[in-house]
């Protein structure tokens, strides 16, 4: 489902570019009325991808101009990303504690050079998208503000628990080893050892967290389970959840998991090396296909029609269980 992802990424973005950090990210490198131009370009397209959805479903040429879009999209967020960054690292390393070479870094000339780069690459990536967006002509889209669809397509992301049936997790068994000795036998020099798993949307990041969770809660006193929106400051999360004062002053052997799409969170939020997500192997994802679509099939086996159709449907899915 390109198009449905394209949506929340751009719904994403027009959030992240409305957010107050990014506006003062703006004004410290003088490419704020970049970011508002960026800002409206996508919030256009959005508007329309609703019906793209739709059209892609029987024509090539508009589930292909989706997918040029969604690498678009992934590059600006990942450019956001970006700036967040490195504003956090300004804003952290602030004070007597920075060294010559920070200080060099963020004088006021290299902010001035890193503020032309950056605007610079707001522009081209603004030019990008108004360039596919201008392609959507073509199709004779119109704008929608909900899917017309069903209701599978049109559910919204539920806030997440931590409570998971280790029934429901289907392969994975390498990931969850891993993560188990990470939290249950690695000896960490830091009293709270903070473990992020990295993927892209719908490979079950949340999932797994779920079963770690529930396997060792026993071996640790406290526990929280936290839940974020799709929709969040970088800054923010960083700053006033995990690395706050209440979070970062447990005991020896503490540990926190993190979840996220991005490696750049991850790698702000840890020095762990990041444990990255892969898709579902070809049985596993074929175990859980089955599972799903052929749950109302009376009979042992589906056909061999079904089948064949199952896996022609599978090769699409790239091994991402949603």
């Amino acid at each position: 489902m390109a198009e449905a992802i394209a949506f929340d990424i751009a719904g994403g973005l027009a959030s992240k570019l409305s957010s107050l950090a990014l506006s003062q990210i703006g004004l410290w490198w003088n490419f704020k009325d970049d970011i508002e131009d960026l800002k409206n370009t996508i919030s256009t397209i959005k508007a329309v991808l609703l019906d793209a959805e739709e059209q892609s479903m029987t024509s090539n040429l508009v589930k292909n101009w989706l997918e040029k879009l969604k690498d678009a999209l992934y590059d600006a967020d990942d450019l956001l990303d970006d700036f967040s960054t490195e504003a956090l690292r300004k804003d952290l390393l602030g004070g007597n504690k920075l060294t010559k070479e920070v200080r060099l870094f963020f004088s006021s000339s290299n902010q001035f050079v890193y503020g032309l780069k950056m605007g610079r690459q707001i522009k081209a990536i603004k030019a990008r998208l108004t360039s596919i967006g201008s392609e959507a002509k073509m199709f004779n889209l119109v704008e929608r503000d909900r899917l017309v669809e069903t209701s599978f397509m049109s559910k919204k992301r539920q806030r997440t628990h931590s409570f998971a049936h280790k029934d429901e997790i289907i392969g994975r068994e390498d990931d969850k080893a891993a993560l188990l000795k990470l939290i249950l036998e690695f000896q960490s020099e830091e009293n709270v050892y903070i473990i992020p798993i990295v993927g892209f949307g719908g490979l079950g990041k949340t999932a797994l967290a779920q079963f770690v969770y529930e396997t060792v809660k026993d071996h640790f006193e406290l526990r929280i389970w936290v839940c974020v929106s799709n929709i969040f400051d970088l800054k923010t999360i960083v700053e006033n959840i995990i690395k706050s004062k209440l979070m970062m002053g447990g005991a020896k052997g503490s540990r926190i998991i993190v979840t996220t799409r991005s490696l750049k969170v991850a790698k702000i939020t840890s020095k762990c090396q990041p444990h990255v997500l892969k898709g579902l192997s070809d049985d596993d994802a074929w175990s859980l296909f089955k599972e799903i679509a052929f749950e109302q099939i009376s009979t042992d086996s589906p056909s061999s029609e079904f089948v064949e159709i199952g896996k022609q449907i599978l090769e699409r899915c790239g091994g991402v269980p949603l």
